[in-house]
């Protein structure tokens, strides 16, 4: 039986993906190909697309903005996530040239209202705060997010990297729910299911989004050729599928955000995002990255 998924993230999918390499794509900067894409993308039930203010120094959103406001039909069709709260170095205006967080409420509402000028949708459907910010002033940015909800800017809302006492500290300051995290798990990162991480977003709701689902395109070097040509035979699976379907398989249902936007690596994955495999290969390919048996 398929995994029941967490509550509180909507709407249900398979892949997110995931837009920060869009400007590194010549091919799709033109906003009649870019649309073409996005079109294919969600014919074939794949919406939801991943977005931050930092993503090619904002090119990502505009890219995509473009590719909306040449096709206002489409940009009804699609859901956006985006995040905010990093400056990076090379954007930081003051003397000190140094990347640091802002989740501050004034940096956060401006940073909604950019977003939406720039991606071409009528509302955000999830906003995440990028980072956790030591200096976060949780009851000013509850606030200013609950704001954002209620002028209809925002669907919902929601967090990335965060620890669960972080997200709970921003959870115990708003009467809106944090529906998701979206954080690092892959079978090239799977601390965080030993450690109560992945408990705690099943007790808190939150549903994970998974970046680097494919732990950076090098499981090949870390999983043996044999387990791979033996994993294959069993499921008809290539590679990227199998990290996929050994992702979704845990608890919850953590959603891949895929950051390739090559087609058919994203036809692999939904197909891995289908599957299901059995225990022992589960173990089998957990036990082959982290070169040790399971205790």
């Amino acid at each position: 039986m398929q995994n029941t998924p967490t509550a509180g993230f909507t709407p249900e999918t398979p892949l997110i993906l995931g837009m920060m390499r869009l400007h590194d794509h010549p091919e799709l900067t033109q906003p009649a190909k870019l649309a073409d894409w996005v079109s294919a993308r969600v014919d074939e039930g794949l919406n939801v697309f991943d977005h931050a203010d930092i993503y090619g120094a904002g090119a990502c959103e505009r890219l995509f903005g473009d590719a909306m406001r040449a096709h206002p039909a489409l940009a009804k069709r699609v859901r956006v996530i985006t995040k905010a709260g990093i400056v990076p170095a090379g954007q930081d205006n003051s003397p000190w040239q140094v990347k640091h967080y802002r989740a501050e409420a004034d940096y956060l509402a401006n940073a909604i209202d950019k977003a939406l000028a720039s991606l071409a949708v009528e509302q955000i459907d999830t906003f995440l705060i990028h980072r956790p910010d030591p200096l976060l002033q949780a009851e000013d940015v509850a606030q200013i997010l609950e704001n954002a909800v209620s002028a209809g800017k925002v669907r919902q809302i929601g967090v990335s990297n965060f620890l669960p006492e972080q997200w709970r500290w921003l959870a115990r300051n708003t009467g809106l729910p944090l529906v998701c995290n979206q954080s690092q798990l892959s079978l090239a990162h799977t601390g965080p299911l030993f450690d109560g991480t992945l408990e705690a977003h099943l007790a808190d709701g939150m549903r994970w989004l998974a970046w680097s689902p494919l732990g950076g395109g090098n499981l090949a070097e870390r999983i043996s050729a044999d387990v791979f040509d033996k994993a294959r035979e069993e499921t008809g699976l290539d590679e990227t599928a199998l990290a996929i379907a050994w992702l979704r398989q845990i608890p919850g249902t953590p959603v891949p955000v895929i950051g390739s936007m090559n087609p058919d690596r994203i036809h692999s994955s939904l197909r891995g995002a289908q599957s299901l495999l059995s225990r022992p290969l589960w173990y089998r390919l957990l036990e082959s990255v982290r070169k040790t048996a399971v205790a």
